[in-house]
């Protein structure tokens, strides 16, 4: 084998011409056939920076996505015990005013009926009103106000505990109340008064809270 520049005779796997120093192969090798235990082509977009050979596992696209699970209001059925009780006072009036016959009686009687089932009502209506509860896979929203309206929200990852109350009356129309304990500076323990079908939603956000959790990586009940 000789050199191309200078001709000099050189061995045959040399590179470069030990006379002259210029290069006396092309340097190109030949591309290794691809067989059958060559390992598979990666994509770009599946490894990961600085790992050869690693394939990250694409996440899903809506795994992020923030959905709506429930959202309500103060139910006037958590007032049972409130017209359970003037409804029974009203009876009573009433009889003692057929009793008596006294107009003046009549007078008194009707404005505490009146009076009795009037403030219920515009209580009612102030909750109805003023009070909204919103869940999602993410958050829970706490709505309060009319005229001042102020929105809480708690992480449902920051839940550490969800329990429900039922009185016997409670039981009856199947409403209560749900108390969440939780790491929320604001509301480390909070009070939703009205729920209707409360064991349902207490379950849901229990539900939420875990699963939550596992989203993240964390165990179930670390804080």
């Amino acid at each position: 084998m000789n050199c191309p520049s200078c001709g000099t005779e050189v061995v045959a796997d040399s590179i470069y011409c030990h006379q002259c120093g210029e290069r006396v192969t092309s340097g190109t090798q030949p591309a290794e056939p691809s067989g059958a235990g060559s390992a598979p082509a990666v994509s770009p977009a599946t490894q990961p920076a600085g790992l050869p050979g690693a394939v990250r596992t694409p996440r899903p696209a809506n795994d992020d996505v923030e959905k709506e699970l429930w959202v309500g209001r103060y139910s006037a059925k958590d007032m049972i015990g409130i017209w359970a009780l003037d409804a029974l006072v009203t009876i009573a009036l009433a009889a003692a005013g057929f009793h008596f016959q006294q107009p003046v009686l009549w007078w008194a009687v009707l404005g505490a009926v009146v009076c009795m089932w009037g403030y219920p009502f515009v209580l009612l209506l102030y909750r109805r009103l003023s009070v909204r509860y919103r869940l999602t896979t993410q958050r829970f929203f706490h709505e309060q106000g009319i005229l001042r309206h102020v929105t809480d929200r708690i992480e449902v990852i920051d839940m550490d505990d969800i329990s429900s109350e039922q009185s016997i009356l409670q039981r009856l129309v199947n409403v209560g109340r749900i108390r969440i304990a939780s790491s929320d500076r604001s509301h480390p323990e909070l009070v939703l008064n009205g729920i209707e079908d409360v064991r349902r939603v207490a379950t849901m956000m229990d539900d939420a809270r875990r699963a939550e959790r596992m989203r993240r990586g964390l165990h179930i009940e670390a804080v």
